[in-house]
């Protein structure tokens, strides 16, 4: 990365380093000085060097992005969640779409990942690995600690015969209970204990279907629709709608926990945003609000 491009450097003694440092800000930073993400701290220095989108933006294939992505996902107070990856994220990192849309089936049909219908846009999928997502189900169907053991044997089953059987982001209310019966006696409880567990949800156009969800993604989904905004709002404030990418990528977003990165992938690979090289690095302009 060209450290001479980026907002913020490491602060130096001397009284020149300092107007260094102001002349960068000022040569990129927006007219309105009151916007949100201007005025609150950046990542820090080491961890920008480790994580730098400048240095790790695009792929060779799908199964390096998701590993790579996986290995940025952020650490989140309070969110025992396993990393997931956005499908937008990766068509942000890999150039061919439909090479990402193959390589995907492939992966899934191996049982190296499991791919979830999210609702915060209609396009918006969800990736983790299988691994990552059978821990999620353990730790929550521990968590829920019911006392009758037939009833807890219902997650068992889950794991054993659905997961493994049905491979598509949806299931039948039919199937689903004719793949549970395999693992035993099936009652209307076990579907109940199942949904309030967060393992599956309704679709709200066929009441007889259900999507397969991530347990315990509620803040995570609430923060990539606030992040999402926040900063599509904070590009359109600027001047040209567009700021250097190593800059950028070092702002911290006030009503998200999940990190600049994570947002920059994800709007890029949906269209919102695009990149462009310039002499003096990487640029991100807005395409669409």
């Amino acid at each position: 990365m060209n450290r001479g491009n980026t907002m913020e450097d490491k602060a130096g003694p001397s009284s020149s380093s300092s107007s260094l440092t102001d002349k960068k800000r000022k040569r990129f930073a927006d007219s309105d000085s009151d916007s949100q993400l201007d005025n609150v701290n950046t990542v820090d220095e080491e961890d920008d060097e480790l994580l730098s989108l400048e240095k790790s933006l695009t792929f060779s294939d799908t199964l390096v992005a998701l590993r790579m992505m996986r290995a940025q996902f952020p650490k989140l107070e309070k969110v025992s969640t396993k990393p997931l990856i956005l499908r937008s994220q990766l068509y942000s990192s890999v150039k061919d779409r439909t090479q990402v849309d193959r390589e995907l089936e492939l992966l899934k049909r191996d049982n190296v990942l499991r791919v979830f219908k999210l609702n915060t846009g209609q396009d918006d999928h969800a990736v983790m690995f299988l691994d990552d997502y059978i821990h999620q189900i353990d730790n929550v169907s521990k968590k829920i600690g019911t006392k009758k053991e037939g009833d807890f044997a219902v997650f068992g089953w889950f794991k054993s015969h659905v997961i493994m059987s049905r491979l598509e982001p949806s299931i039948a209310h039919q199937e689903l209970c004719s793949l549970l019966s395999a693992g035993g006696k099936l009652k209307d409880d076990h579907i109940s204990l199942l949904v309030n567990a967060g393992m599956i949800t309704r679709q709200l156009v066929d009441p007889n279907m259900y999507w397969f969800a991530i347990p315990n993604i509620g803040s995570i989904l609430k923060g990539i629709s606030q992040g999402r905004k926040e900063l599509l709002s904070f590009l359109n404030r600027r001047k040209y709608k567009e700021m250097m990418l190593a800059s950028l990528e070092k702002k911290r977003l006030r009503f998200s926990p999940l990190d600049m990165r994570f947002h920059l992938r994800d709007l890029i690979g949906s269209g919102h945003l695009r990149t462009f090289q310039t002499p003096s690095g990487i640029v991100v302009r807005v395409l669409k609000d």
